[in-house]
């Protein structure tokens, strides 16, 4: 088991049979080496009583909005903030099916949901229930839109159930809840506090007429994950989108564009106080030379529509990084000659860092949940990560940025 000395860990126990697996859960967290705080929902304390994970965790435990621990130096007022800052990461485990809907819509009527709410440390969210309330589609649509916001969640495992049926929903081991926690807090540390990154993610859209446009296959992905990673490693984090169906990561200040032009003068409003810049949106090379103000009809006769195009403007060209204080991380999307056009990107617009993404039959990138990146930086280093998921991707470029901030 890994080694965990010295961590907070805030332990969320909601309502359910898997209650019981809890008390294993804080009692292998104890022996890691962490301190251990439990808070318990008025359902979570029908199951288990409250003086056995006081008594495991040997600090009180906290199980009602409006009632002061004795032990405790909090008052109402900042009972839930000061837990929240008190830790370093927060489980919810079992978490409900109740609980994830709450979180997904941001309800806050127990302990547990306020202080989620309220925390801006790692949340993890180890699902445990029925197997029909766990593949509902509504289940899992909540828990899909709580992983795009920077939760995370475990995957429940097959098994034998309360109901006595068999199938998914059964919460996850303690020891794979533990090791997951300590992956996590890996990359927890909170070594950009006091940064400031600019991150840009997704396509943009050259409109043609008001109702087509010239666009690509960038699902802004990447850029979302290194958001959200900077933003767990403590980062104030501006993230400039494009057009894509992504949730906001948490902690992260969000700002909507469509075109090119509308992501330079983003970019160029708020790049002044960036200590680091993170250009991974796919910005289109080429707009129309002329924007139509009503729908282009369709000729009958199938003749044929010429469009002309016009590059866009250079976004990190405009930025004239050599006069900036701040580390510059470009992207480029090869299909050939990956390495020698990404040096050559690297060096003709200035940058610290580039991070080259090749796109074959293996290496799919649109889309996709996991990527291979090569990362070049401006001293020669030069190292590839196979298959990583983008949101391991994203440290790995972080941990690059870092040597030069």
């Amino acid at each position: 088991m890994p080694r965990l000395d010295g961590k907070h860990i805030l332990v969320g126990v909601t309502g359910g049979i898997a209650a019981y697996k809890a008390a294993y859960l804080v009692r292998e967290f104890m022996k890691a080496g962490a301190d251990v705080k439990v808070m318990m929902t008025e359902a979570a304390a029908r199951f288990v009583a409250p003086l056995t994970f006081s008594a495991l965790s040997r600090n009180p435990v906290f199980t009602d909005l409006w009632t002061v621990n004795q032990s405790s130096e909090s008052d109402i007022s900042t009972q839930h903030i000061d837990l929240a800052n008190w830790a370093d990461v927060l489980v919810i485990a079992p978490a409900s099916a109740n609980t994830i809907a709450k979180l997904t819509h941001g309800l806050s009527d127990n302990t547990v949901t306020v202080v989620a709410l309220a925390s801006a440390r790692p949340v993890v969210l180890a699902p445990a229930m029925d197997a029909e309330m766990y593949l509902n589609s509504i289940t899992q649509k909540n828990l899909a839109v709580l992983k795009e916001r920077g939760y995370f969640v475990l995957p429940a495992p097959s098994g034998e159930l309360a109901s006595g049926l068999r199938g998914p929903g059964r919460l996850p081991e303690v020891e794979a809840i533990v090791q997951a926690v300590a992956a996590i807090l890996d990359h927890a540390h909170r070594d950009f506090q006091k940064k400031k990154i600019l991150v840009t993610a997704g396509p943009t859209y050259e409109a043609i007429d008001p109702v087509r446009f010239i666009g690509n296959r960038s699902s802004g992905k990447m850029g979302f994950a290194i958001a959200h990673a900077a933003a767990q490693r403590g980062a104030e984090v501006i993230l400039i989108a494009g057009p894509v169906h992504l949730e906001t990561p948490r902690n992260v200040k969000r700002i909507d564009v469509e075109s090119a032009d509308d992501m330079l003068q983003a970019v160029r409003a708020n790049a002044k106080k960036s200590d680091v810049i993170v250009m991974a949106a796919a910005v289109a090379d080429f707009t129309p030379v002329r924007k139509e103000k009503n729908k282009i009809k369709k000729e009958g006769g199938g003749a044929p529509l010429d469009l002309r195009l016009l590059p866009t403007k250079d976004i990190l060209k405009m930025l004239d990084t050599k006069k900036r204080k701040a580390v510059v991380v470009g992207f480029a999307l090869e299909t050939a000659n990956e390495i020698e056009n990404a040096k050559k990107k690297l060096k003709s617009k200035n940058l610290d860092l580039i991070v080259l993404n090749v796109y074959n039959q293996k290496n799919r990138v649109f889309g996709s949940d996991v990527n291979t990146v090569t990362l070049i930086d401006r001293t020669g280093g030069n190292k590839t990560f196979e298959k990583l998921s983008k949101f391991d991707a994203a440290h790995r470029i972080l941990d690059t940025v870092k040597t030069f901030l």
